[in-house]
């Protein structure tokens, strides 16, 4: 059975003309536009998303300061307000410093904070943490040990970056093991560019961990699978290589950056069989 994850909401917004601020990215969007937050999430809903990442990213106390819990149980009770019931709403935890930079980790003195950031999320009623866009070996076992620590189902999700340099494909297996082995019951590829991801799915999957997944990014403009310059094959394109995650073992598929609704209803269409001329108008 292959779960669908949704799609990204920070480059979403911006495509939507909400601009993302500069020390918080997205997470600014949870007071200024909450609705459009939740109208990112209900067509993530109608195009086959079953699990819907709340805006949390950024809603860290590094990132957001004072405003940082606020910022989270708002996040997740958007999220839980958008979706149906029946869906799973995931707490994203983020690295504390940048992404793709790694050198700016501070390891495992982040300890605290993200056992602040999995408490919060666990509180506000998720119903699974996501640890994701991780690349430092140490921070990521740090943060994967605080989600799992709250008892919720962990997902982690490691990122070789955007030109898919940040970590080699048997590096990023090595640490897949390494988290597994602390009770993560799921590891991912994300926030790698699509063309590139497929190595890394397969190394870690050679591992042997069970329950394996991938959510790219649209890679270079000059890909054209994304990043506002969407059509019907870059959608299209974009599920094909989803389709090779799936064929080498994954289970779970989604977006990442410059990805968006209509990646998504190409690989719902995709999985469910449905025909290629459907309308992919998401707005």
């Amino acid at each position: 059975m292959i779960t669908l994850l949704d799609g990204p909401l920070g480059t979403e917004l911006e495509a939507r003309g909400i601009a993302s601020a500069e020390d918080c990215w997205s997470a600014e969007a949870i007071e200024t536009a909450p609705d459009m937050i939740a109208a990112i999430h209900q067509d993530y809903v109608q195009y086959g998303a079953s699990i819907h990442t709340a805006n949390t990213f950024r809603t860290n106390p590094r990132a957001s300061g004072l405003l940082w819990r606020q910022r989270t149980l708002a996040a997740v009770a958007l999220t839980q307000q958008a979706v149906p019931k029946h869906h799973r709403v995931a707490g994203s935890m983020a690295p504390v410093e940048d992404c793709y930079r790694p050198d700016l980790s501070p390891g495992v003195r982040s300890e605290p904070e993200h056992h602040e950031m999995a408490e919060a999320l666990t509180k506000a009623g998720c119903d699974l943490l996501l640890c994701e866009t991780f690349s430092h070996p140490e921070e990521t076992i740090t943060a994967a040990k605080a989600a799992v620590a709250c008892e919720l189902e962990t997902w982690v999700a490691l990122t070789a970056g955007p030109q898919a340099n940040l970590m080699t494909p048997r590096g990023m297996a090595k640490l897949a093991t390494k988290v597994a082995d602390l009770g993560v019951q799921a590891v991912l590829v994300n926030c790698t560019p699509a063309a590139d991801t497929l190595q890394f799915v397969e190394a870690i999957l050679e591992t042997g961990i069970p329950v394996v997944g991938a959510y790219a990014n649209a890679g270079s403009p000059n890909d054209k699978l994304g990043w506002r310059t969407d059509c019907d094959l870059g959608f299209k394109t974009y599920a094909k290589f989803a389709q090779s995650w799936i064929n080498a073992g994954a289970s779970i598929i989604g977006g990442c950056c410059g990805t968006g609704p209509g990646h998504l209803a190409a690989m719902n269409r995709q999985l469910t069989g449905q025909k290629d001329n459907q309308d992919l108008n998401t707005r």
